[in-house]
């Protein structure tokens, strides 16, 4: 089974699944379908733990590496997101360097961080699974979507034990007093969004984003995004079945709010 870890070290873009849907099967399902990693989603989605778990089950048997986004930056969604058997996690919300902090030292063991002991999943997803593994393993990912966050960016891509950012790209518009658009049509959205991935290069993270397409996940990892994601699960079905309804009918279904989740 190929990890989480070995995906990030390897240099290049990786292009990740997205599971709104609390079921098991929609995680094989989007774990079959080739993607680098399938990202988990516990903010946003419908996904509670007792539908975590199994689904994170179902990633492990297509031999696909996990995230989860956790509800928010607390250490018990990370440290049961790990326990559970997540490879990385995906936390919303980091607008400061406390909150940097907070995120990365729940991700590792001490004396790197303040992770409880209690890998009981974890433990059965890595052979020799002890502290040191453990911390060398994890790939934590902060999002950065906020006008605080920006702000405040240098200072938060300092804080050791961050792999990578991601950007929300709907929540850095409507802190912006822009309209959410997962697909950054508004130049001034567009470099927002670009000054978070020159930051990464200056700090050696990764920069990844949520897209609503793939045509703009295509551009963006042509700017040099690394870590890139397109629509869910939930929206992937929708779409296939509203093409199928139009096709037979002439009929559209009513387009959502938005694609994206971010």
């Amino acid at each position: 089974m190929t990890r989480l870890r070995e995906v990030w070290d390897r240099g290049g873009a990786s292009v990740g699944g997205w599971c709104v849907i609390p079921s098991p099967f929609s995680a094989e399902l989007m774990g079959l379908s080739g993607f680098d990693w399938v990202c988990l989603d516990m903010q946003h989605g419908l996904i509670g733990y007792d539908a975590l778990v199994p689904m994170l089950q179902a990633l492990s048997r297509t031999g696909t590496p996990s995230f989860v986004r956790v509800p928010w930056n607390q250490p018990d969604h990370i440290m049961k997101a790990l326990d559970a058997g997540a490879q990385g996690v995906v936390v919303p919300m980091v607008n400061s360097t406390a909150d940097a902090e907070a995120a990365t030292g729940a991700c590792r063991y001490p004396p790197r961080g303040y992770r409880s002991w209690g890998p009981v999943r974890a433990a059965l997803e890595l052979n020799g699974f002890n502290p040191e593994t453990a911390n060398r393993e994890v790939v934590c990912v902060v999002m950065v979507e906020t006008a605080a966050a920006l702000a405040d960016l240098d200072s938060i891509l300092s804080v050791p034990g961050i792999d990578g950012v991601y950007v929300g790209p709907n929540d850095m518009a409507v802190t912006h007093g822009l309209p959410p658009d997962a697909n950054a049509t508004r130049p001034e959205h567009r470099r927002l969004i670009s000054s978070v991935r020159e930051a990464c290069d200056r700090h050696g993270i990764v920069a990844g984003i949520h897209c609503g397409t793939w045509e703009t996940a295509a551009g963006w990892r042509e700017e040099g995004f690394r870590m890139l994601n397109v629509a869910s699960d939930a929206v992937f079905l929708r779409g296939a079945a509203a093409e199928v309804v139009k096709s037979l009918t002439g009929e559209p279904a009513p387009k959502p709010t938005t694609s994206s989740y971010a």
